[in-house]
């Protein structure tokens, strides 16, 4: 009998591990390609102004001292309104920082798509160039797409 329950509770253990691996998406294998993960978190409309809140993770081998991307925002009917510049700053390697930027003269709920266009400034020890672009990794919890 202690053989059985012995085989029960690693079997209970083993399972409760694979549900907990199974429940969180967001966990990167260590062997996946370096990242840059860009998410689009809030858009919240204020005094006729939008607010995007984006959730940016860096997952390249080393910190970044500067990163700022040339980005497109198109309207709801995919006219661009206009091209801007987002700074994300420096980011450190594999903790989240999250970075605001107010959007002059319109609302969210004008706003249809941003799209990454490229890295204006992708700067670091060691980080070569067009990194910043090979390794974006955009992603939304809003009803605006965004694309890279």
């Amino acid at each position: 009998m202690p053989h059985f329950r012995s085989a029960f509770l690693a079997a209970l253990t083993l399972s409760l591990a694979h549900s907990a691996i199974a429940e969180t998406p967001d966990v990167i294998p260590a062997s996946a390609e370096p990242y840059l993960k860009v998410e689009l978190n809030a858009a919240d409309t204020t005094d006729a102004n939008c607010k995007l809140t984006f959730l940016i993770t860096n997952g390249l081998a080393t910190p970044l001292d500067k990163a700022v991307y040339e980005t497109v925002l198109f309207d709801r009917e995919g006219t661009v309104d206009r091209l801007t510049l987002f700074d994300f700053g420096a980011l450190p390697v594999g903790r989240p920082r999250v970075r605001q930027f107010v959007v002059p003269q319109t609302t969210c709920e004008n706003l249809g798509r941003i799209l990454f266009n490229g890295a204006q400034s992708c700067a670091g020890e060691g980080i070569e160039a067009g990194t910043c672009e090979r390794a974006l990794a955009p992603a939304t919890r809003t009803d605006i797409e965004v694309l890279g």
